[in-house]
């Protein structure tokens, strides 16, 4: 196994998507834009843009549905994600670089956009360690599709075997497993640690 493909969100990026809205609202907008038991609520539209939707479409939908006041919080979402991107996990820039210098290759997977992915290149020197980061956005696939996984090996150039991939939710982990991956459900990044020089040794 010399092979480590992240996730992004939860594992090598620490994502806080309420930030983009601290201070432009009060915090009972801010909930309520948030409400995870909305079923058209942010997680929806989130889960839409990973799949390729454009903020445009997104918009207008959501504008349908929940009106234009509304459908303004997330425009300013939209307009102020680069606050979302707070900073790496903890002890995972030191991770990685390690890895590297253990000769091991790194790669990335996420559900993400395009212009997600280029704003944590240019903020975070550490992800230029990732020598090809396959976007759900732009294949228009997303985790847990077991396509996605080998999509990813495909491109990679790498046998799916040979590969340990690292999420920090369940049903991620199960789809690279049942692709034919290795796969580690994150806690810390000390505990990757362990996991991960162990099944390279």
């Amino acid at each position: 196994m010399r092979n480590v493909i992240f996730d992004f969100c939860g594992v090598l990026l620490d994502w806080r998507p309420r930030l983009t809205l601290e201070g432009q609202y009060p915090q009972g907008v801010i909930d309520m834009f948030f409400d995870t038991a909305d079923p058209r609520g942010f997680d929806y539209y989130d889960r839409k843009s990973d799949e390729g939707w454009s903020q445009e479409r997104i918009l207008k939908e959501y504008e349908e549905s929940h009106g234009p006041a509304v459908a303004w919080v997330f425009r300013t979402y939209f307009e102020h994600f680069e606050k979302s991107l707070y900073g790496m996990m903890p002890g995972m820039p030191e991770l990685m670089r390690e890895l590297e210098a253990r000769g091991v290759q790194l790669w990335g997977l996420t559900n993400f956009t395009a212009e997600y992915v280029d704003a944590v290149r240019t903020k975070f020197p550490e992800f230029g360690l990732l020598r090809d980061v396959v976007i759900s956005a732009e294949v228009s696939l997303a985790k847990p599709d077991t396509r996605i996984y080998e999509l990813a090996a495909k491109r990679f150039g790498v046998d799916a075997d040979t590969c340990i991939f690292v999420d920090d939710t369940p049903e991620n982990v199960d789809g690279a497993r049942t692709a034919g991956m290795q796969a580690i459900h994150f806690a810390d990044a000390k505990t990757l640690r362990t996991q991960l020089l162990s099944a390279l040794e």
